[in-house]
């Protein structure tokens, strides 16, 4: 089962055989591999094309553009391993949110449609890469194999004799990481990027969260991509085999200081546990010198694809692609929502990310009032089953207040019963009767938190040079299990977000053993879980005295909105 070494020599790869491209059964049929050029809809269309790689590997590629046109097409690139013949009617479920009649059926996965971006006089090309279903090849996972690839393509798709030589790229979650992945090698042709959702730390944002391995999502995402007529990455075995950051992890590291090409960057709050850290960390490490950033807190397909979200990517690309006079230079550097609760929210303009004008308040945890406390509290401690159990602290606003921003939680911990500890953090909020306020969760959901945050407490050690109160960074690089009767402090990243609460509205944190939101019995869509914990026996949190055990707010102030 293992594979070649890695780019770093220090490591086997896990590989294994690739399953039958036409055997994909949630997959529409898969075309022969044949070259085909059709007119239709206004589109001249063609269909396998075979791109030839550095090392003479040919993989396919369906391009797009508008009928008849013989120069002056720039083109936009999706590249992305779940089938180029996997369109998007026949793959979104029906409670992303998407309204099929926003695009038309010739649209994959993710991916621009081809329709609404001929009627611009843009190309879309829609790659299957390296060792997916008929490309030849092995497929990886990243790494820098695939980013040399996507550099190929996009020369290659700057040589077409209709092309104006300019290549953009857009599309979501894995559509958007490649991205990062191939800017920092600066193709000629690449003029602009939009992810629109990417996480960019496989570590803290894919795989282990907080060093808490992730069970759901992850897996499913290493199926995804099993469809060869090679050999295919395991990524689901590579990621128990490296459960500490290492040379694997190393190997999918994105040089995203090294990205210099204009950016317009999307987020979403709503994305807690897989693309929202990483998109906006993305955003803030990038160095080009044109770069805007959008964090909304609708699901994120529907928010992809909804005819004002594609005005603005048009607004962009025209600029970029073809130098057209555009609104863009009046856009704000970073735009955000503020949530009230799912759908309810506020749009506003920032200068920066985050706020400069934050003002970061501690809360003090009080077990004995299950409070939150604005001063220091007398010595108290809360427990509960480490398995299943939770412990909870409410505090209510006597004045409306905003939190925008990146959070932190410390917890001083004593774990009874095992040598270590996971956590599960969420920040909710609850309206003047006591009743959870549910927010848009996971693309799918209307019932999510505010935030989340995860920690194994034997992954406690910070970064001294990335760490700050507000934003604690682990290396992961080394465990610290727990002795019996020891208790240490712990800090917690809560992973950023905006949300206004009124006056009578209340902050509640929970900590907890285990998923604080658990997948719908019987709904067979993508989530993040963690069902391998560590957890056994008690959790006992100590506050007050020499245990400030508190959490760490960015509040914006109201009277100071631009």
């Amino acid at each position: 089962m293992s594979g070649g070494a890695a780019a770093s020599g220090t490591f086997p790869w896990l590989m294994r055989p690739g399953v039958d491209p036409h055997s994909a059964t949630h997959k529409p049929p898969l075309p022969p591999p044949d070259y085909v050029r059709s007119n239709e809809r206004g589109l001249t269309i063609e269909r396998n094309c075979r791109i030839a790689l550095r090392d003479g590997v040919e993989i396919f590629a369906d391009l797009y553009r508008p009928e008849g046109t013989v120069s002056g097409v720039p083109i936009l690139l999706a590249w992305g391993p779940y089938g180029k013949h996997a369109l998007t009617n026949q793959v979104f479920w029906p409670r992303s949110g998407v309204d099929p009649a926003w695009l038309s059926d010739l649209t994959a996965f993710e991916a621009p449609d081809p329709v609404f971006w001929a009627m611009r006089g843009v190309g879309v090309a829609v790659v299957d890469p390296r060792g997916a279903w008929l490309s030849g090849g092995d497929f990886h996972h990243n790494g820098i194999q695939e980013a040399l690839d996507c550099a190929d393509a996009i020369d290659w798709l700057a040589s077409r004799p209709w092309c104006n030589g300019r290549v953009g790229m857009t599309g979501v979650s894995y559509l958007a990481a490649i991205q990062y992945l191939v800017a920092p090698l600066r193709p000629p042709a690449l003029a602009a990027l939009n992810p629109w959702e990417g996480f960019s730390d496989w570590y803290r944002e894919f795989a282990y969260h907080g060093g808490i391995p992730e069970t759901g999502f992850l897996p499913r995402a290493s199926d995804n991509i099993r469809f060869s007529l090679g050999q295919t990455e395991n990524t689901w075995e590579n990621v128990k085999a490296h459960p500490l950051f290492d040379a694997f992890w190393e190997s999918k590291a994105l040089d995203l200081e090294g990205i210099t090409q204009p950016a317009y960057v999307v987020a979403s709050w709503s994305d807690q546990g897989l693309h929202l850290r990483g998109t906006i960390e993305a955003w803030r490490r990038m160095s080009s010198r044109e770069k805007w950033l959008d964090v909304h807190g609708a699901k994120k397909w529907a928010h992809y694809y909804r005819p004002e979200s594609r005005e603005r990517q048009a607004t962009f690309f025209d600029h970029y692609l073809f130098d057209r006079p555009t609104a863009l230079a009046a856009w704000p550097k970073v735009r955000i929502e503020v949530r009230e609760a799912h759908g309810v929210a506020h749009e506003r303009a920032e200068h920066e990310w985050p706020p400069a004008r934050t003002q970061y308040r501690r809360l003090y945890l009080d077990p004995a009032q299950t409070a939150l406390a604005e001063a220091p509290v007398a010595n108290s401690e809360a427990r509960y089953a480490a398995r299943e159990g939770a412990a909870q602290f409410d505090h209510t606003f006597a004045a409306p207040a905003e939190i925008t921003g990146h959070a932190s939680l410390r917890l001083w911990v004593e774990a009874q019963g095992s040598d270590d500890a996971d956590l599960f953090i969420a920040l909710q909020k609850l309206d003047a009767q006591g009743h959870e306020v549910g927010f848009t969760f996971y693309a799918f959901y209307e019932n999510g938190p505010i935030a989340l945050g995860w920690q194994r407490v034997s992954h406690r050690a910070l970064d001294p040079v990335l760490s700050t109160p507000e934003r604690p960074v682990h290396p992961h690089r080394a465990e610290d299990r727990l002795a019996p009767g020891q208790c240490v402090a712990v800090d917690i990243e809560i992973w950023p977000f905006s949300v206004r609460f009124a006056a009578g509205e209340t902050l509640r944190l929970v900590v907890a053993g285990a998923d604080i939101y658990r997948k719908e019995e019987g709904v067979n869509l993508p989530f993040a879980l963690h069902e391998e914990t560590r957890n056994a026996g008690t959790h006992i949190l100590r506050c007050g005295g020499d245990h400030d055990s508190s959490l760490l707010l960015p509040f914006v102030p109201l009277e100071e909105m631009p």
